[in-house]
């Protein structure tokens, strides 16, 4: 069987990807907090034909020969460039302008987020005084000790800072809340796992989150209450690279036909 063909089937599997991930990345084009992903490719490997030689006195060096045998996938990667910003005027909206990511926990589980449509709940107990930041599923929303935030209920004038400060007054005693929202920022985000709903985990390589969670502090970046992250996609880019998917799968196509259509030759030379 001649080498093209199997050239050809590499390449539509790969465009097949590309276009899954574009895809993809448009379906979450209002995603808030979404990070694009991009497809990036590489040879597959090389049938040497003729090795290289080098030169002589008489003859000078002959490079190698080698025909390519397709190609592969080499990474889908993770955009971590910031999206714009949507203002909202709503205090517990939330957005990180800069790098981080704001700690959710879900029982043991910690989880890592640029989406910051956050929720006050009613309270874990039936008559609860304080109600608990928690996100669209319901995890918890950590300060920079690792705890809860918790906001009471009658609290009036309530305010984030930049610096990830709660503040908020009561009327029985004007008690102002001192928690302050944690920023876990990454040696490689680009390492991190996708886990769906917004989600990230660390990996091994994406490394753990230093333990300075400080809004601000090491190269963090500041909250904006009051605005959310949108989607960082960019629909020009994403259809021209469609384009471009499209066009590359109808020519690994074609590769494929002219390979079929010599090969039928082939098989009518015995006639």
């Amino acid at each position: 069987m001649i080498r093209s063909m199997y050239s050809g089937i590499s390449g539509l599997k790969n465009f097949q990807t590309k276009l899954d991930v574009i895809g993809n990345n448009i379906a979450n084009v209002n995603t808030y907090g979404f990070k694009k992903g991009r497809t990036v490719f590489k040879d597959l490997y090389s049938q040497t034909v003729a090795g290289a030689s080098e030169p002589g006195g008489n003859r000078g060096g002959v490079n190698p020969k080698q025909v390519g045998l397709g190609s592969q996938l080499a990474t889908i990667d993770t955009i971590h460039s910031g999206g714009s910003m949507q203002t909202t005027g709503n205090t517990l909206d939330l957005a990180i302008e800069g790098d981080g990511f704001f700690v959710v926990e879900d029982g043991t589980q910690r989880f890592y987020t640029r989406a910051g449509n956050f929720y006050l709940d009613a309270g874990a107990d039936a008559g609860a005084t304080e109600g608990t930041l928690v996100d669209s599923d319901g995890r918890f929303v950590l300060d920079v000790e690792g705890n809860q935030i918790t906001v009471p209920l009658e609290a009036t004038s309530l305010s984030i800072g930049q610096n990830g400060a709660v503040k908020y007054v009561t009327e029985a005693d004007g008690l102002t809340g001192e928690q302050v929202i944690a920023i876990a920022k990454f040696n490689n985000p680009g390492g991190l796992t996708k886990v769906g709903g917004n989600m990230y985990q660390e990996s091994a390589n994406s490394g753990a989150p230093s333990d300075e969670l400080t809004p601000l502090e090491e190269g963090r970046g500041a909250i904006k209450s009051g605005s959310l992250e949108m989607s960082n996609v960019d629909l020009s880019e994403e259809f021209t690279e469609m384009i471009v998917a499209q066009r590359g799968f109808q020519a690994n196509t074609r590769i494929i036909t002219t390979s079929d259509e010599i090969l039928q030759e082939l098989v009518n030379l015995k006639r």
